[in-house]
């Protein structure tokens, strides 16, 4: 990676000494749709939430492992006991795909719903997400691809994370493959946004270890993209240190003692704040390297970010360096920042036990050119602090390699 980094340095001096800091002139619009309700045991309240949104017949979106943990029952008893009927939607998997979203409006179309209710981690809340578009407003998924395309109202949502990880719960968007390609896309819009979200930090307790892992570190990678990408703001600058301190030292503690609600929760606030910095600041070139692998070779998208984000900081550092050093404990200690949060990313992956390497994990060396260019067209990459080129991919691509 150094070569490539001797190339942009010079090109890109001047734009590093804009990039150091983030103004405070930057503009801004911040308008809270999603009303926070967290704490422990808080999952029994949902009746109240979704009486309080007019709704007495809605789709419940979680997938059969929620149903296995016992969550869907769980859910359905609640709102059974306010004498409303679930209809439950779980034909779908960990990267909903286009073709889900279409086969879950259908259950929607069928059933005269009036809300909606994404209950699991990121998979859940997006498809919910997807689901309500195409009830609401007809016409493709790909018809939603970017901002602000929906004309018609949305029902009214409610999400219940189950995992710490995506921050989905809260973002006016949803990520969703396209069933042909594999590849994800982002459709967002201000109506998308859950009306409530519920952050119960004891339903988190029953995800497997892998889960924790792989989620909790694409939350950590969330609030390190977002504290240098080209959009920042002061206000997501704020969410983002808020979501690192939790995240990193939260982390490991889940991963050690499983069953510390304590430990949960914070790993449940961080990811909320992540989700809120990405609304603000959006995300950068480790998402966009990240895309291609859960595509082509359904790469866990949390552990493909494991194995790249260091490489990306350290790439990056030439023009961010100094924002790196605000996410350091000791910021005023000597030596690249960039290599010392490098460091710290590497470790806190390792001792999540998830991978240093993409041809561990089944990657192609002959595969990273094409890669490479896929990686260059992601939305995300868009934002990144240095230009992401397929050059710059590649290269990203052969030292994570």
């Amino acid at each position: 990676m150094a070569s490539s980094s001797r190339h942009i340095t010079d090109h890109n001096c001047l734009e590093g000494d804009k990039l150091s800091s983030t103004p405070l002139s930057t503009p801004f619009d911040f308008r809270p749709r999603t009303c926070l309700v967290f704490g422990s045991g808080t999952v029994k309240r949902l009746a109240d939430f979704v009486i309080d949104l007019g709704v007495n017949r809605p789709l419940l979106v979680a997938d059969q492992g929620l149903i296995d943990a016992g969550h869907v029952t769980q859910v359905e008893s609640l709102l059974k006991a306010a004498g409303m009927k679930t209809v439950l939607f779980n034909e779908f998997s960990v990267n909903p795909d286009t073709k889900m979203i279409a086969a879950g409006c259908n259950v929607a179309a069928s059933s005269n719903i009036n809300g909606i209710i994404g209950l699991g981690g990121g998979s859940s809340m997006d498809c919910a997400k997807g689901i309500n578009l195409l009830l609401t407003n007809g016409g493709q998924l790909e018809d939603y691809r970017g901002y602000g395309k929906a004309t018609q109202p949305l029902l009214p949502m409610v999400g219940i994370p189950t995992t710490a990880g995506t921050g989905s719960e809260a973002q006016s968007y949803a990520v969703i493959a396209d069933a042909s390609t594999h590849m994800k896309m982002a459709c967002g819009d201000p109506k998308i946004a859950f009306r409530f979200a519920i952050l119960d930090p004891e339903l988190t307790t029953s995800q497997p270890v892998s889960v924790t892992a792989a989620a909790g570190f694409d939350a950590i990678a969330h609030a390190v993209e977002t504290a240098v990408t080209t959009r920042r703001t002061a206000l997501s600058d704020c969410f983002t240190r808020e979501a690192w301190r939790l995240l990193k030292t939260n982390y490991p503690a889940v991963l050690d003692h499983p069953n510390d609600i304590e430990a949960r929760a914070g790993m449940q606030l961080g990811a909320f704040y992540a989700g809120l910095a990405i609304e603000q600041s959006m995300l950068g070139a480790a998402h966009a390297c990240a895309n291609p692998l859960t595509a082509r070779y359904q790469l866990t998208h949390g552990v493909a970010l494991a194995i790249l984000l260091p490489h990306v900081v350290r790439w990056n550092g030439t023009v961010v360096g100094p924002l790196y050093r605000q996410l350091l404990d000791s910021s005023h200690e000597s030596g690249d920042p960039s290599e010392r949060l490098a460091g710290q990313l590497r470790a806190l992956a390792d001792h999540a036990g998830l991978p240093q390497q993409l041809q561990t994990e089944g990657v192609e060396l002959d595969a990273l050119p094409e890669l490479a260019r896929e990686a260059e067209q992601q939305w995300t990459g868009t934002f990144n602090p240095k230009p992401l080129t397929t050059i710059d991919a590649l290269e990203i691509y052969r030292c994570a390699f």
